[in-house]
C-alpha cells in the first residue's frame, strides 16, 4: 500500500475486510461472525486475532485503524498481534500466516495496479 493510501480511511476499511474474508474463509467461518461484539468461540477469537494482525503487519494500519475497523480497542489489537506474533514460532504457524501473508499482498498489489478510470474505446 503507498503512502497516500495508508492515509486513506477507506481503503484502510477495505484491506481490512480483504484480512478478515481471507482469514475466515481459510478458518471456514462467516466473515460477519468475525465482527460480533464479545469473545465469541475461541476458534472464532483467534481468527479475528489472525485478521487483526495481517491487517497491521501485511498493510500497515495502525492499532488504532484496526480497532476501529473491527470494532475493537487499540490495546485489544495490540494483545491480538502479540497472540499471533508468539505463534509464528510453530513452523506451521509461520507457514501459513507467511502465505496469507503474500497472498494478500499479492491481491492488493494487482487491483492497485487496475487503472482507477474506465477506458473507452
Amino acid at each position: 500500500m503507498s503512502k497516500a493510501d495508508r492515509s486513506d480511511p477507506l481503503r484502510q476499511a477495505a484491506c481490512a475486510r480483504l484480512a478478515e474474508v481471507a482469514v475466515a474463509a481459510t478458518a471456514h467461518l462467516p466473515a460477519a461472525i468475525l465482527r460480533t461484539p464479545g469473545r465469541g468461540h475461541p476458534r472464532v477469537a483467534l481468527a479475528r486475532q489472525t485478521a487483526m494482525y495481517l491487517a497491521h503487519v501485511a498493510f500497515g494500519l495502525t492499532l488504532s485503524r484496526v480497532g476501529i475497523c473491527f470494532g475493537r480497542d487499540r490495546t485489544t489489537v495490540r494483545h491480538a498481534c502479540a497472540r499471533i506474533e508468539d505463534r509464528r514460532d510453530d513452523p506451521t504457524e509461520e507457514f501459513a500466516l507467511a502465505a496469507l501473508e503474500a497472498g494478500l499482498l499479492a491481491l492488493t498489489g494487482a487491483l492497485g495496479a487496475m487503472p482507477t478510470e474506465e477506458v473507452r474505446s
